[in-house]
């Protein structure tokens, strides 16, 4: 891989890791269109550490002031607040990632066939259109439920939710998005919580595969490697300013059709070229 390529790869992981169009099925789609050998999961990976490096920086005072409810009291339920709650159904849904996640990786690897991708493009483009016009409808929408108590559905759905995004196309800020709304969540607070769950996962992946990465590399590859690495750290973060400005304003549904676009441009690409 170039310079040049890794730029690129940063660029898209960058925009796409944010907005529910799946970042890992546009990376997975990349090689087809750009006709270079598919760097492989784990090079993908490391381009997702760029963004987690961005919703750190972004969300800093926010991780800041959950860390500090890591005390005895965050145990005993019988203490309340905002931020307890919040780190409560966090833990939660970030243990029902994993668990599910460890279940689903041996499928997950033989999922990034580019047919796989476009139905997954296809079929969670609809879901994620289908919450938003629910969403839009409902004159009930339940009041920040993740920071008043511990709620074990909301956030177990959510957590399961997220385990599906191991599957390209899927979108990992797509699905947790598409089932905070369809579970009567607000905008913001549904993009807030999926960003911020998006970190144990990731930074879970990367020291999980670093180590083999780190013997399979050379000093030129490593500097190609940093290279997205940084690109997808500052597209990440100019994309997060970007997208939670106008997640409370724009239809999700005009992502959905942008999925479905790249879904009927890949059986183009793959049909023709």
């Amino acid at each position: 891989m170039t310079f040049f390529e890794a730029i690129i790869y940063g660029i898209i992981q960058g925009l796409s890791e944010f907005l529910p169009i799946s970042s890992s099925g546009h990376l997975a789609l990349l090689p087809y269109v750009m006709k270079i050998k598919d760097p492989g999961v784990v090079f993908d990976l490391m381009m997702h550490l760029g963004t987690a490096l961005a919703v750190m920086t972004y969300f800093r005072n926010d991780i800041f002031r959950y860390a500090k409810t890591f005390t005895p009291s965050l145990a005993d339920f019988k203490v309340g607040g905002e931020d307890r709650w919040f780190v409560r159904n966090f833990i939660f849904s970030t243990l029902v990632s994993v668990f599910f996640i460890v279940l689903l990786i041996p499928f997950a690897k033989e999922a990034r066939s580019p047919f796989v991708i476009i139905f997954n493009l296809s079929f969670f483009g609809a879901l994620l259109w289908l919450s938003d016009w629910k969403n839009s409808r409902n004159e009930q929408i339940l009041n920040s439920p993740l920071t008043s108590s511990f709620q074990l559905r909301i956030a177990g759905l959510i957590g399961l939710s997220q385990s599906l995004a191991i599957f390209p196309g899927v979108s990992r800020s797509g699905i947790t998005l598409t089932v905070a709304l369809l579970l009567g969540m607000r905008r913001k607070e549904a993009g807030n919580y999926s960003f911020l769950l998006s970190l144990p996962i990731i930074f879970a992946g990367i020291l999980k595969e670093v180590p083999d990465l780190m013997k399979n590399q050379n000093d030129s590859s490593l500097l190609i490697l940093l290279t997205g690495v940084i690109a997808s750290f500052i597209v990440g973060f100019l994309t997060i300013h970007f997208f939670m400005k106008l997640i409370a304003q724009i239809k999700l549904g005009y992502f959905a059709v942008y999925r479905w676009m790249i879904a009927l441009l890949m059986v183009w690409v793959l049909t023709y070229s």
